[in-house]
């Protein structure tokens, strides 16, 4: 006997799957709620960290910034004691400057040369004088660039004026003072550059193969104490002392000759 249902089952699956798609969209919606939530918080984390990582940065770049405004005082106070140790340097270089400088200006000074006023204006001095002639006073401007307190003679002015015949010209220069013992600063970085240590030779002393490890050196005080003897003929010894005291010649009579010949070609 065939069995045939009558009750409306296609409305009952079309139901069951009208629920199962409910089912399956509610659940990709909240899956793609879920995702959307981790793909944010992922996100808002990374942007979190940078902005960490952003503050401390700056707080950083904010304690360099500090140092660094903490060594331009220090560069600046180091300048400071450069410029004082600098001064004082030239103060205790230039300390017997002024002697030097007068007693140069005295040994420069030629025959036929005098001054009449010195002025110094800071590292300049002008000098002013009278001459006998314009050689006179180019010896003196050799002079002073030999003397070493003094540098860069200029001629300014030089002409006959005056009555005095003995002295006819009076002329005029400038020159640089200068320190030979002042520190020197040839690569400009504010610090005198340091001496030059020169190098001391040491000794090699000989060693002799007789005497392997020792120095086979006789010391001067013993070779200057050695005796020294000489053998003379029998008979010979008074003819010798005869032509000695006849070749000798006593050194104030030779002293006294000199100044008379010297006299005698003057």
């Amino acid at each position: 006997m065939a069995r045939i249902n009558l009750l409306p089952w296609r409305a009952e699956r079309r139901k069951q799957r009208q629920k199962e798609a409910m089912v399956m969209l509610a659940l990709s919606a909240l899956a793609a709620v879920v995702l959307s939530f981790l793909i944010v918080g992922f996100y808002n984390a990374q942007i979190d960290g940078q902005n960490e990582r952003n503050d401390f940065l700056k707080a950083r770049i904010t304690e360099v910034d500090k140092q660094i405004a903490e060594i331009d005082e220090l560069d600046k106070k180091k300048a400071k004691l450069l410029a004082r140790k600098e001064v004082i340097e030239k103060l205790q270089a230039n300390r017997s400057q002024m002697v030097h400088l007068f007693d140069s200006l005295v040994r420069t000074i030629p025959d036929g040369v005098m001054l009449t006023s010195i002025k110094q204006d800071s590292e300049t001095l002008t000098l002013e004088g009278r001459s006998q002639s314009n050689a006179r006073v180019s010896t003196y401007m050799r002079n002073l660039e030999g003397s070493g307190w003094m540098t860069n003679p200029e001629l300014a002015i030089i002409e006959a004026r005056g009555t005095d015949k003995g002295l006819p010209y009076e002329f005029k220069l400038q020159v640089k003072l200068a320190n030979p013992n002042a520190p020197k600063d040839e690569d400009g970085d504010g610090i005198p550059d340091p001496l030059p240590v020169e190098s001391e030779a040491t000794p090699v002393a000989e060693t002799t193969g007789a005497v392997p490890g020792e120095v086979a050196a006789m010391p001067s005080e013993e070779a200057a104490a050695a005796p020294v003897t000489v053998e003379a003929a029998p008979g010979g010894t008074e003819a010798a002392e005869g032509d000695a005291a006849e070749g000798a010649v006593p050194a104030s009579e030779d002293a006294a000759e000199v100044p008379a010949s010297e006299e005698a070609a003057s």
